[in-house]
């Protein structure tokens, strides 16, 4: 007998030639192989009469082949076969193309199931290389699977019947019988039984159902586990709130949304236990003045407090904001980053170990093992989605359980966030600040990039600025995309020759990026041509206007990232899609960019279209793949799986119980591709 470990090319009907192409799909043991779920079902199972069937509708008709097959050599590599069948009262044509296997199987006088889209031609019904099986292999409801090559979706139903037959004992199920009972969940086999060959549609749901938890609570068992999170150690208990004295040094007044934000945070750090808060906004909603007035208060209970950024633009943007907001306080705020100069460098590690600095800003330069503090209380990662696990966690490691602050420019699907920052408390902007213009957003074709370019100089003229993206910097044998060095020379020589153009991209140095952005901010450099690095926090309120390359080379969130570099003052702000792309995906990201600047709607619908995997970037996430999980729809599941990790986790927190074995090798098993820290 096989057990879930057993090479899949034991199982019978498989061997060596065919076990290589299970592992094109990632398949290479029993276990993976029944795990492999059908990724869509055909329904065989609704019998439908030849004339009852809706043209141009997949439909399944069981008739009785009542003519000869004939068969025709149309041209040379084409033959075609014709029958005819009867369900009893009507005669529907069958037309088969190139496979002989198939037409060779059909005899007169047999009845058969065949499945297909039917057509009506004048009074005649036909159908066009259907799907075929005997009627007695019954009418049911049959699975859909992943293919390659010569290997079908056929021949991996039979081989997981095959399986499934062989298993006598499968693994200790991941759930316990508590769990199982609690959320109305159905055993593993029935699970596996049901996802694989349902009886009917309630079968699929059951299964998924069951399916869609187990791996939503591993998932989520492990997230809890890699952030290393225990309310019961000692935080870094603040006894004051500072907020109104800094609201008070702004030169604006902050909108609702961010004073909510500031006093729950506030609220967490007056606790035993450390603050772990997301706080979520959109392009503009004023995320870095809360980050300011917690660390503000923070500072002002004697702990210092640490923001870290993935670019040293967006690090020395916060650093400038953070000077601004600060100046009339006596907080020590430092740069920290990995361009800053040896000897500079040296003298701000030292004031960090003497407390002498109150708040340091930087990129991965902080969690360099030669940064210590003495007394760090706060920990803000910003864009954190773009640090690693072990990046995400070094920082706070610095100090004794400090505070956590996660802000996140990206506005996240609720369900993302909750995967990715399971068991952080949320804070959301939901507002932005008085002035800020809405951005009006229009998708054109190439034809009309010149009258485009005419539309930038107008407000050029005006004494504005303006962007150009370009997804590329050096022009590549196979990609026909506009490279943005060569973009920047052509518009210095031609459409914008008398203008000031500026170039940047992410294969300067950390230095000339600066420098660069300091002469747009200073209005020296009126056009700005870029690659995707100005997507995150570039903040110059006289920029109104950005024309985005390709624009259907970039997912939604990342194109709402680069429109809100506009539309930060009190100017009327613009954004132009250029784009050639007729596809029904790219059209529909057009237009909703167009419909829309909410970022969340945004979200939502590019977490729809890309899936979680893409959603930021595998590497960036490390997210685990979901096999089976709908994370753009199961909500509520999520919800309850959550609910139960932490309920498992009260419990057993290292999950060294016998009982929680099974769940602790899932967990192992999962995060085997993204890394295990923290797991054992």
């Amino acid at each position: 007998m096989l057990n879930f470990s057993s090479d899949i090319k034991y199982l019978k009907g498989v061997g060596e030639a065919r076990a290589k192409l299970f592992r094109r799909l990632g398949v290479d043991n029993i276990g993976s192989l029944v795990r492999l779920f059908p990724r869509a079902y055909e329904d065989w199972s609704r019998v439908s009469a030849i004339l009852d069937a809706v043209p141009g509708e997949q439909c399944c008709i069981k008739a009785m082949v009542c003519s000869p097959v004939t068969h025709a050599l149309i041209r040379k590599g084409m033959t075609i076969y014709k029958t005819q069948a009867t369900d009893g009262e009507n005669i529907m044509k069958i037309t088969i193309f190139n496979n002989r296997f198939a037409a060779e199987k059909l005899e007169e006088g047999e009845e058969y199931l065949f499945f297909g889209r039917i057509q009506q031609n004048g009074y005649s019904r036909e159908m066009l290389n259907p799907q075929i099986e005997k009627a007695t292999t019954g009418e049911r409801i049959r699975p859909i699977y992943p293919q390659t090559m010569s290997l079908s979706s056929r021949m991996i139903e039979g081989c997981v019947r095959r399986a499934l037959d062989s298993i006598e004992e499968l693994p200790p199920d991941v759930l316990s019988t508590d769990i199982k009972n609690r959320y109305a969940l159905c055993d593993y086999r029935a699970a596996l039984e049901k996802i694989h060959f349902p009886k009917t549609e309630a079968d699929i749901m059951t299964a998924r159902r069951r399916l869609s938890f187990e791996e939503l609570y591993v998932l989520q068992t492990g997230m809890m586990l890699l952030r290393g999170r225990n309310r019961k150690q000692a935080g870094c208990q603040i006894n004051k709130d500072c907020s109104e004295e800094f609201f008070s040094l702004l030169p604006f007044s902050p909108t609702g949304a961010q004073k909510r934000a500031v006093k729950e945070a506030i609220e967490d750090m007056k606790k035993p236990q450390p603050m772990n808060r997301l706080l979520q906004g959109d392009v503009g909603s004023g995320k870095t003045a809360v980050a300011a007035a917690v660390a503000h208060t923070c500072a002002a209970n004697s702990f210092q407090c640490a923001i870290m950024a993935p670019t040293e633009i967006l690090a020395a943007q916060h650093y400038r904001t953070f000077c601004k907001l600060l100046e009339s306080t006596d907080l020590r705020v430092e740069l920290l980053v990995g361009s800053t100069p040896a000897k500079e460098k040296k003298r701000i590690k030292e004031s960090l170990i003497s407390g002498e600095t109150d708040l340091v800003i930087g990129t991965h330069a902080l969690i360099q093992k030669d940064v210590q503090f003495k007394n760090l209380g706060l920990v803000v990662t910003d864009e954190q989605h773009r640090f690693g696990v072990g990046q995400r966690s070094a920082l706070g490691g610095k100090g004794l359980n400090p505070h956590t602050l996660v802000m996140s420019a990206t506005p996240i699907p609720r369900t993302l966030a909750l995967i990715i920052y399971g068991d952080l408390d949320i804070s959301i902007l939901d507002e932005l600040p008085a002035g800020r213009q809405k951005i009006e957003t229009f998708a054109i074709d190439s034809d009309i990039r010149q009258r485009a370019y005419g539309y930038v100089r107008k407000h050029l003229d005006e004494g504005r600025q303006g962007y150009i993206i370009c997804p590329l910097v050096e022009e590549s044998d196979v990609s026909e995309l506009r490279a943005a060095e060569e973009v920047a020379e052509k518009l210095r020589k031609e459409d914008f020759k008398g203008y000031t153009v500026g170039l940047l991209h992410g294969k300067m140095k950390a230095a000339e990026k600066d420098s660069v952005m300091r002469e747009f901010a200073a209005g020296n450099i009126q056009l700005l041509v870029s690659t995707t690095v100005v997507e995150v926090g570039v903040d110059v309120p006289n920029s109104v206007i950005m024309v985005i390359e390709n624009a259907e080379r970039f997912g939604l969130s990342q194109l709402h990232q680069l429109r809100g570099r506009v539309g930060r003052g009190k100017h009327k702000s613009t954004c132009i899609l250029i784009s050639d792309a007729k596809g029904k995906t790219a059209q529909h990201r057009l237009k909703t960019m167009c419909k829309t600047t909410n970022g969340f709607e945004i979200a939502d619908e590019d977490l729809k279209l890309r899936g979680p995997g893409d959603f930021f970037g595998a590497r960036q996430h490390g997210l685990p793949e979901m096999k089976i999980a709908d994370l753009s729809s199961d909500m509520e599941l999520l919800k309850q799986a959550q609910r139960a990790a932490k309920e498992t986790l009260d419990l057993d927190p290292a999950l060294r119980s016998e009982k929680n074995a099974p769940l602790k090798k899932a967990v192992l098993d999962l995060y085997e591709t993204v890394g295990p820290q923290g797991l054992n």
